[in-house]
């Protein structure tokens, strides 16, 4: 049965999933928890990164990562061109929350550069991750961007990225791409029913995603 591990760095997240020695990590966080991240790796016989969208408070540390673990990095190839301009993909805020997060992150989102990782893979809506040593799946949650992705771990918990966030409380995403997908990707949560939601902010909940 897979273990999931939060590791919180300021107001990121991403998560060590493991069975046994196996273990993908899910986003990065951004630079300054770069040594942080990495000494939870260590314990690990480490298999994969995934990245759920290359924002830099998502993805800022997989190209150094991806290196020193000797590790391919996977993503949703929809995605590709904001490594090279955020502005491939502007972000629109939801709400009051939203408007706050938007205007503390925008300044940092135009004027970080998101380094490619050298071993990138591609992965689609379906794709196992049993040859990495985890019961998973990549489901794809487009919305916050055109690529975002998640990991559906096992049968139960499920990893979401910026498709929904816990700032307040539980909640679809307050920054978006496109308003349309991301109400499409929370119908796809929602057939999912109760299980616990690891967010890219916030702290893990139970929800039930089907009310």
């Amino acid at each position: 049965m897979s273990r999931i591990e939060q590791i919180k760095t300021g107001t990121d997240n991403c998560y060590l999933v493991s069975e046994g020695k196996n273990a993908i990590l899910v986003d990065t966080c951004s630079a300054a928890g770069l040594e942080k991240v990495l000494a939870a790796c260590s314990s690990y016989d480490m298999k994969l990164i995934v990245i759920t969208h290359p924002h830099f408070d998502h993805a800022e540390n997989a190209y150094e990562l991806s290196k020193r673990l000797g590790i391919p990095v996977a993503m949703n190839k929809a995605d590709i061109g904001i490594f090279d301009s955020y502005d491939s993909q502007p972000l629109i805020a939801r709400g009051i929350v939203g408007r706050v997060v938007l205007w503390l992150s925008l300044k940092v989102l135009r004027n970080t550069k998101v380094r490619r990782p050298e071993n990138l893979i591609f992965v689609k809506e379906g794709d196992s991750l049993e040859a990495y040593g985890i019961d998973g799946q990549i489901i794809e949650l487009p919305g916050h961007t055109k690529g975002s992705i998640g990991v559906v771990i096992g049968d139960g918990d499920v990893i979401v990225g910026d498709q929904m966030d816990n700032w307040i409380r539980p909640s679809e995403g307050h920054l978006y791409a496109d308003k349309k997908d991301l109400e499409n990707s929370m119908e796809k949560l929602r057939s999912l029913g109760e299980r616990t939601a690891y967010y890219g902010h916030g702290k893990p909940t139970k929800i039930n995603t089907s009310r």
